[in-house]
């Protein structure tokens, strides 16, 4: 039976996709306590490709940054479902750090995360309200437009 935060996300159309393995030697969460860490997630959609390939500032606009970044989001819930079993042990989003694969001079990383912090406040309520970082960078795996990560509390 879905929590209370499944059921937000089904009424906004989404459904968690089964969560990706990960590529390389790292986990998809670490766990500590009441603390769950999630490796960053590429904007992979439901089909398993790329919501959006390229540099933000270039081939990528602010709005499909923004998609894509919601679609981080999305990976994100996924892996601590996979994880927590139910969304609503999710206590508190803590922080997000988003890598926005940028064209020289692209300042708009922030309006560009802002997909992804947007969802977690709709999913989470004040919940789901968190610090952030944004980073812009050179590359990202796969061409891949943006990539997010996250630190949530969970009981």
């Amino acid at each position: 039976m879905a929590g209370t935060v499944e059921k937000k996300l089904a009424e906004l159309g989404i459904t968690l996709p089964e969560p990706r393995a990960p590529v390389a030697n790292y986990v998809p969460f670490v766990r500590t306590g009441n603390f769950m860490i999630v490796s960053g997630q590429i904007c992979l959609g439901p089909d398993g490709k790329l919501v959006a390939k390229g540099r933000l500032g270039a081939e990528v606009s602010i709005e499909d940054g923004q998609k894509a970044a919601r679609t981080c989001a999305v990976n994100l819930l996924a892996q601590l479902k996979a994880a927590l079993g139910d969304l609503d042990k999710v206590t508190r989003v803590v922080r997000l750090g988003g890598f926005i694969n940028s064209a020289p001079g692209f300042v708009d990383g922030p309006k560009v995360m802002n997909g992804a912090s947007d969802l977690m406040v709709t999913a989470f309520d004040d919940k789901g309200r968190h610090a952030r970082t944004t980073v812009g960078v050179a590359a990202l795996p796969m061409d891949a437009a943006i990539e997010v990560e996250g630190a949530f509390e969970v009981s």
